[in-house]
């Protein structure tokens, strides 16, 4: 498998942040760790060589990117307000400059699908729901789509507007949410196992429901736990079926 490591000082993090790169074809799988993990997570955990044959074949090129969470809602010496600051920061270096570097490594009509487990769901559909004009989709798994489950109480309007399953609700700007519409992957998966929260899925699906968001939710057995055992099956299987 074509592997590279690369990285650059963000400006919109004030940060040097790494992405690695799996593949030379195919569609762009843009994937976000889960909770305060980095760059190299669903390689350490063995989800990149579960989806390799994907890879190979050219059906799709990875870029992993780094989290921020520990610098905003995993923070617990963080003014709430500061983490809310630092979310959005991090929304400015996917659109501004992971997109632009994705283009430069496909072609400028490549169609970008964000993918991400637990806490990574949320930033994944989050960033989908927010730009479909630059994002194609999303495979979201064991996700919880309401923000506030992380902020511990605090609200404020950035925790609202990065909350699909809040502001979605509300929203009717019909050339807005026909953009949205006219995605064909956009994919809510949850196991029903150990530390597993499969009602916010269900929950999340009814909001899109209501919207005429077409979308698939999957709820898998209570086999699955919100553990990478999972995640690696579940990728592999929508990559194959519905890519």
């Amino acid at each position: 498998m074509h592997r590279t490591l690369d990285g650059w000082h963000s400006p919109s993090l004030n940060k040097h942040m790494e992405i690695a790169r799996y593949g030379h074809y195919g569609f762009a799988l843009l994937m976000l760790p889960t909770a305060a993990a980095d760059y190299l997570e669903y390689e350490r955990f063995h989800l990149i060589g579960a989806i390799s044959h994907f890879i190979d074949h050219g059906k799709c090129k990875v870029f992993s990117v780094n989290s921020i969470n520990s610098e905003s809602w995993l923070n617990d010496h963080m003014h709430p307000r500061l983490k809310s600051i630092r979310h959005n920061q991090f929304n400015y270096y996917i659109y501004d400059e992971v997109i632009p570097y994705i283009r430069t490594h496909t072609s400028w009509d490549t169609p970008i699908i964000t993918c991400g487990a637990s806490l990574g769901a949320l930033h994944a559909a989050n960033l989908f729901f927010r730009r479909p004009d630059l994002i194609s989709g999303t495979i979201a798994m064991s996700g919880d789509y309401n923000l506030q489950s992380y902020t511990k109480g605090y609200y404020d309007d950035d925790v609202y507007f990065n909350s699909p399953q809040a502001y979605l609700s509300n929203l009717n700007d019909e050339h807005y949410l026909s953009r949205i519409r006219s995605s064909r992957h956009i994919h809510i998966l949850t196991g029903s196992g150990n530390w597993e929260n499969p009602q916010a899925s269900v929950h999340f699906s009814r909001v899109l429901h209501a919207k005429g968001i077409p979308h698939e939710l999957d709820v898998w057995g209570h086999d699955m736990p919100h553990d990478w055992p999972t995640w690696r099956a579940m990728l592999p299987h929508y990559l194959g079926t519905r890519f």
